[in-house]
């Protein structure tokens, strides 16, 4: 392209393409990272609102799609300047395996918001809902109470075990998926918990 170019122009500006081209591509790639990034955004947010997801999930997973873009954005400059692909690919390869270690140390972190991501896709309950979560293998009460707020990483509800004060609950969106969820729909009858049996007192014979 380049040859191209010297061979149509004037020999005065042979030496500015040196510096015109590379300009002009940077510029191009600077332009669609940033409408590409423009339409998924808008795209996203069309997509949030269909399905009625929260702010809080809409919000990292913009932030997520921006760094990808504007990342390959910046290796793509950085080619264009001369820097090596040799150099790129270390780069890469590094940001990777720190990634992949940062992403073990936040297991318990990332398996909160994937289920939140799945609370909301699937829908096993929503806010105003009455739920209970069981023991998987004894089916012992659990955590009872009015689903009050869903966020990335808890499920709070209101309490509403027998002889409890009023209080808010936080359960971990993982542990929603790892016990027998009972569950009453926002509307309907609310629950009536059993009261736990208490042992008659012991007399005394004398």
């Amino acid at each position: 392209m380049l040859a191209r170019l010297k061979a149509t122009l004037p020999p005065w500006m042979h030496d500015w393409l040196e510096f015109i081209v590379p300009t002009v591509q940077i510029l191009l790639i600077v332009l669609v990272a940033l409408a590409l990034h423009h339409a998924l955004r808008r795209l996203i947010l069309r997509a949030g609102d269909h399905y009625q997801f929260p702010h809080e999930l809409v919000k990292p997973i913009n932030a997520l799609l921006r760094l990808l873009i504007l990342g390959g954005a910046f290796l793509l400059v950085l080619e264009r300047l001369g820097v090596s692909a040799g150099v790129l690919w270390s780069a890469l390869t590094g940001f990777a395996a720190v990634g992949a270690v940062a992403f073990f140390a936040a297991w318990s972190v990332l398996s909160n918001i994937f289920c939140a991501f799945l609370i909301f896709m699937v829908g096993p309950f929503r806010v105003g809902d009455h739920v209970e979560l069981l023991d998987t293998n004894t089916e012992k009460p659990g955590p009872l109470g009015k689903v009050v707020d869903i966020n990335l990483l808890y499920t709070t509800l209101q309490d509403a075990s027998p002889g409890q004060e009023p209080r808010l609950l936080q359960i971990p969106n993982a542990l929603v998926f790892q016990r027998v969820l009972r569950r009453w729909p926002a509307g309907g009858p609310q629950p009536q918990p059993v009261q736990t049996l208490q042992p008659p007192p012991v007399r005394d014979p004398l």
